[in-house]
């Protein structure tokens, strides 16, 4: 059976006290697999990563990694316990040079930046023709293939990513998210808030599918592709009971 990397027991988080977000939601994401979230608008997708990274506090509930209870982590130390957090927008520094952002990820990297600086670019060709080029000339494509060399610049076990499609080409989105299907052969763990639910589906290996804050359905990506539940949910006419 294949291990599980991170999971949420029944946390409830929220940006209000007394006003959660999320109620009591529950996600186990196997090793070097991905793991998607879906769901309407509102359903609390952002927020669960969010408050995996301990960038929204966890009021109840718990988050573990490896079997460790790492709930409402600092989030300036998810890199020591491994965990890589990419945001929908604001993830790269715009100012600086695609070399110069990458180097201040690798900036505690010791005698491996060199190498570890090289072996990004060699995994990013675009990036490394262009890495003495301001970040934010970059094409939205290529911006997020940045965040992403950024994440793994901190040699994560597990990346949180948040929307990594969100406003590219139907090309640009697919080109980056085959590019993240690629991080699980290198036996990285992905956590995947997805707009694109036909795309995150065909793409993952595990859904959960959230609304209202709270588990409705979860099961092997394949299957869910074609359940008419999880359309059902989509359209506000179907709630079912969490397990």
């Amino acid at each position: 059976m294949t291990e599980v990397a991170l999971q949420t027991r029944d946390i409830v988080a929220g940006y209000v006290p007394e006003l959660p977000v999320l109620k009591g939601v529950s996600v186990a994401a196997q090793a070097a697999k991905i793991t998607v979230i879906i769901g309407p608008n509102g359903a609390g997708k952002s927020t669960l990563i969010k408050a995996i990274a301990g960038l929204v506090r966890v009021t109840s509930g718990q988050v573990h990694l490896m079997g460790k209870d790492i709930t409402n982590p600092r989030p300036d130390q998810m890199g020591a316990h491994g965990v890589a957090y990419v945001p929908q927008s604001d993830n790269i520094f715009r100012s600086l040079t695609i070399r110069q952002n990458l180097e201040l990820l690798l900036r505690n990297a010791g005698a491996e930046r060199a190498a570890r600086l090289d072996a990004l670019f060699e995994q990013f060709p675009p990036l490394a023709q262009k890495q003495n080029q301001k970040a934010g000339a970059l094409s939205g494509g290529q911006r997020q293939f940045l965040a992403v060399a950024m994440a793994l610049a901190l040699n994560p076990s597990v990346i949180l990513m948040d929307e990594p499609s969100a406003g590219l080409s139907p090309k640009a989105a697919q080109e980056v998210l085959e590019h993240v299907r690629k991080l699980t052969e290198r036996g990285v763990t992905i956590i995947l808030v997805e707009q694109n639910v036909k795309q995150a589906l065909r793409l993952a290996d595990h859904c959960y599918i959230l609304a209202d804050g709270r588990n409705q359905l979860d099961g092997p990506a394949a299957d869910l592709l074609s359940d008419p539940v999880v359309g059902q949910i989509y359209l506000g006419g179907k709630r079912v009971a969490a397990t």
